[in-house]
């Protein structure tokens, strides 16, 4: 896969559409090897593979720095729980996923309200979906909760700590993303990685059809 002809749109639907549960990079490998871009579009291509490659290494990066900047402070650390919370719920399988667990665990105590929170049918056109199916979690619109969380750690952020204080983890976890990104060369496995994730890609488009 040539990341250099990868758009950042495209970018962010791969990482939206991935399997959330893949596993964090071993620290070994995080760490391995880091050389100079040769010119921009090395740069551009390797940035593109590493933010794909290693994005549980990376949110877990930033989910760390924010609890480690609070870390006398509890609320704080809910807030950044629930900021984590809030971008996982934009991963497609994630919300997926979380949706099926809440709905099985409520169905244990209620079949008649478990029946309620599930998504609404689709209507079906020659054997084919009218539109591109939306994620549901509850029963509600996927945005509703990444809008519920988002505003509940927004409140827990100003309440707990200064907002100056928060922007500045924000920059160094952000920076620190950036600089292993662009720094770190790709190794074989990352290139393995994106032709298997193009393979799963292609798959599932064709067995929707």
């Amino acid at each position: 896969m040539d990341w250099g002809n990868v758009t950042t749109e495209d970018l962010i639907d791969a990482l939206r559409e991935v399997d959330w549960s893949s596993p964090p990079r071993p620290v070994s490998e995080f760490f391995s090897r880091f050389t100079l871009p040769r010119s921009y579009s090395k740069w551009n291509s390797r940035l593109k593979c590493n933010l794909y490659y290693y994005r549980t290494n990376y949110f877990l990066l930033i989910i760390f720095v924010l609890g480690l900047g609070f870390l006398r402070k509890p609320l704080a650390i809910i807030a950044a729980f629930l900021t984590g919370l809030s971008i996982a719920f934009l991963n497609d399988s994630f919300a997926v996923c979380f949706n099926e667990k809440v709905t099985r665990t409520v169905r244990q105590f209620s079949p008649h309200l478990a029946a309620k929170l599930r998504p609404p049918m689709t209507p079906v056109l020659r054997a084919r979906s009218s539109a591109k199916r939306a994620i549901h979690i509850c029963g509600c619109r996927r945005w509703v909760f990444v809008l519920i969380f988002s505003a509940a750690s927004c409140i827990l952020w100003l309440t707990s700590c200064n907002l100056l204080t928060i922007l500045w983890a924000l920059v160094i976890g952000l920076l620190a993303i950036l600089l292993h990104a662009s720094f770190r060369t790709p190794n074989l496995k990352a290139r393995l990685n994106t032709f298997r994730e193009e393979f799963r890609a292609v798959w599932r488009n064709y067995s929707e059809l």
